[in-house]
C-alpha cells in the first residue's frame, strides 16, 4: 500500500484537497483531528498541557481553550516546542497504527495522512510520497484573517511559525496549487489520484 503524506502551509487548502481525495475513494486521516481527540478533558495529553501551561488554557468546564493556547504557543517558540512534544508522538503513533491496519487488510492501494507539520517534525521519510498544497503567502494571510478572525500581524506570525510553503513545495514529490478556483484545484487532485493507478 502506498503511504501518502499531505502537507502544506497554513490556509493552503489541505483540508479541501484531503476531502477531494476521500471523495475519490482514498482512505484519509487528519492529524489535526487526532490532536483534538488527544486533548479532550481527562486524556493524558490534556493533563500534560494543563501541567505545562496552567489553568488559563482551560475553559470553566475544563475543556481546552484552543484560542488561548494558540495565543501562547504562536508567540513563544519554546512553548510551541513543548506543546509539540506532548502531541506529536501521540499523533504519529495513531497515524502509523491506522496505516498498518489498512496495509494488513490489503484492500486499499493507497492511503493519505494529512499532517500540517510533516517537514517540521522530520517525518517525511515515513511516507512513500509527499503531496504539498501551495498558494502564495499573501493569499495565505488573507485566508487566515478571514477564517480565523485574526488581524494581519497575527496571521503573519502564525505563518512564520512554520517552514515556508515554498520550501515545503521544493521538497515535495507532488505540488497542488490552490491559488486558483476550487475547480482548478480539484482537477489537479483528480489527475493525481488517477495517476496513482500507474505507480
Amino acid at each position: 500500500m502506498l503511504r501518502i503524506a499531505l502537507t502544506g502551509g497554513l490556509a493552503t487548502g489541505k483540508s479541501h484537497v484531503r476531502a477531494r481525495m476521500a471523495a475519490l475513494g482514498l482512505p484519509t486521516i487528519d492529524a489535526d483531528v487526532i490532536a483534538r481527540h488527544a486533548v479532550r478533558a481527562g486524556q493524558p495529553a490534556w493533563q500534560e498541557i494543563r501541567d505545562r501551561f496552567g489553568e488559563g488554557v482551560c475553559t470553566a468546564d475544563g475543556t481546552l481553550d484552543r484560542p488561548a493556547l494558540a495565543g501562547i504557543v504562536f508567540a513563544d517558540a519554546d512553548a510551541r516546542r513543548d506543546l509539540e512534544q506532548i502531541l506529536h508522538p501521540r499523533v504519529y503513533a495513531t497515524i502509523a497504527a491506522w496505516l498498518d491496519r489498512l496495509a494488513a487488510a490489503n484492500t486499499d492501494a493507497a492511503a493519505v495522512a494529512d499532517i500540517p507539520l510533516l517537514y517540521e517534525t522530520g517525518h517525511a521519510g515515513d511516507f512513500d510520497l509527499v503531496v504539498v498544497t501551495e498558494c502564495d503567502p499573501e493569499t495565505q494571510v488573507q485566508r487566515i484573517m478571514a477564517r480565523n478572525g485574526l488581524d494581519e500581524a497575527e496571521a503573519r506570525r502564525r505563518i512564520a511559525a512554520q517552514l515556508p510553503t515554498a520550501e515545503k513545495a521544493a521538497q515535495a514529490d507532488v505540488v497542488i496549487s490552490t491559488a486558483g478556483t476550487l475547480d482548478e484545484t480539484d482537477t489537479q487532485v483528480d489527475r493525481f489520484v488517477i495517476g496513482l493507478g500507474s505507480r
